[in-house]
């Protein structure tokens, strides 16, 4: 080979390693992606009424089917069957995690042979529970690997992930009275380490998320702020009427525009804590105390003195032969009941779609249901009533904001376009 070529050897030698990968160049050309908000479809079991989703978890990643609570501290998984994962770690006592989770419970008996996740010492741990049942125990704190995918607001976006999602690990029993295939609960509510918070601090975006469900379709929980856009292209989020979410409480309710007669010092909160109103995905109708259950049945009965009544079907007390009422876009024509907030001018209307329920052929009820004396909360908004209503919560303004019923703007819960991705 002569010293000419052997130059030009040298110099294409040199020429090549200088050049950068096609994973250097792409790496270079594309930045870090950061979302600015995730999405996660959200179904309806039919036997038990609960909201489901699911979230993608672990090492190797598999999907893990959850019950919505949209008031839960955090989530919480069996991890008593089959959990098995390279990437899980406990929080081990006193950690930064631990006091962040501002735990009080330290594990220091677990005498497996070979740890396992819900099972290591010097690991602290937090209540949970079950809030169907009403059941409890205490569990194990730890982080995993999470995958979620990201969204614009009108269709779902690249996977992102998640390494170090806190969560408890809860024991198997928990399940009992949970819908079948479900392997835990997701916490939407207030807490550091609710599902919004976490994503919110994983990916510095506002702490919001919204919530829509539907009854037979697919619904859907945004995490981080809108758009919230709906086939055939409604955006949601600019029409929103907005409450104080700390404070938010009924002060009146009135039913074809006429108030409903009842005691208001239910509708606050006294200084045991008892009274005001909450919205639960836990409940599937609206749970209201006693003698206001009474006035709201009375006063609807009487604006809908017309219509044949029938006997009561369990868990509801007013009862109608179908055949007497109208069908409207926003379900059937009945009085319209208005939850009046902070003034009068500021009410969450809800119409037939949202206030009756079909419970057989011919008959329709009105979906509420007596809650007893002295209940720990006066009103509890449930599932039904907040179907196909949009409701975002922002956990940073202690604001919520409602859309009322979708119904009225040609849309539903179910018409977000989960078939189109980025």
């Amino acid at each position: 080979m002569t010293f000419l070529h052997k130059s030009l050897l040298y110099f294409c030698l040199l020429h090549l390693l200088a050049l950068p990968t096609q994973a250097t160049l792409s790496q270079a050309q594309q930045p870090s992606f950061r979302p600015k908000a995730l999405v996660l479809p959200v179904s309806k079991d039919p036997s038990s009424l609960q909201y489901l989703t699911h979230i993608n978890q672990r090492t190797p990643q598999i999907p893990v089917k959850l019950t919505l609570d949209l008031g839960g501290r955090f989530l919480w998984i069996d991890c008593e069957q089959n959990y098995a994962s390279s990437s899980y770690t406990p929080s081990r006592c006193e950690s930064s995690q631990c006091n962040r989770a501002n735990s009080k419970i330290c594990t220091t008996e677990c005498f497996r042979s070979s740890p396992k996740p819900g099972c290591y010492n010097n690991t602290c741990g937090l209540l949970l529970e079950n809030t169907f049942t009403q059941t409890g125990t205490s569990g194990d704190l730890g982080h995993d690997l999470v995958s979620i995918q990201s969204t614009d607001g009108s269709k779902p976006g690249r996977i992102v992930k998640v390494p170090n999602l806190l969560f408890t690990c809860g024991a198997t029993f928990l399940l009992d009275g949970l819908a079948k295939g479900v392997k835990g609960m997701a916490g939407l509510g207030r807490t550091i380490l609710s599902l919004p918070s976490q994503f919110s601090a994983a990916f510095n975006f506002p702490r919001k998320f919204a919530i829509c469900l539907s009854d037979s379709g697919k619904g859907v929980v945004f995490f981080g702020d809108g758009p919230y856009v709906m086939l055939p292209n409604v955006e949601i989020s600019k029409s929103l009427i907005y409450t104080p979410l700390i404070i938010n409480k009924v002060n009146s309710i009135k039913i074809n525009n006429k108030v409903v007669p009842l005691n208001t010092t239910l509708l606050k909160i006294n200084k045991e804590g008892l009274g005001g109103t909450k919205i639960s995905t836990v409940q599937p109708y609206t749970v209201l105390e006693t003698s206001i259950h009474k006035a709201v049945v009375t006063t609807f009965a009487k604006e809908l003195s017309g219509v044949p009544r029938v006997a009561g079907v369990g868990p509801f007390e007013l009862c109608y032969n179908s055949v007497g009422i109208g069908s409207t876009r926003v379900g059937p024509a009945v009085p319209q009941i208005d939850l009046v907030l902070q003034s009068s001018n500021v009410y969450w209307r809800i119409f037939g779609a949202n206030s009756m329920v079909q419970v057989k052929s011919g008959v329709l009820c009105l979906g509420f249901v007596d809650g007893g004396v002295n209940p720990r909360t006066a009103i509890v908004i449930g599932g039904h009533q907040v179907e196909d209503n949009l409701l975002q919560f922002d956990l940073a303004a202690s604001r919520l904001g409602f859309s009322s019923s979708l119904l009225s703007r040609q849309t539903t819960c179910s018409n977000f376009n989960f078939t189109s991705t980025a």
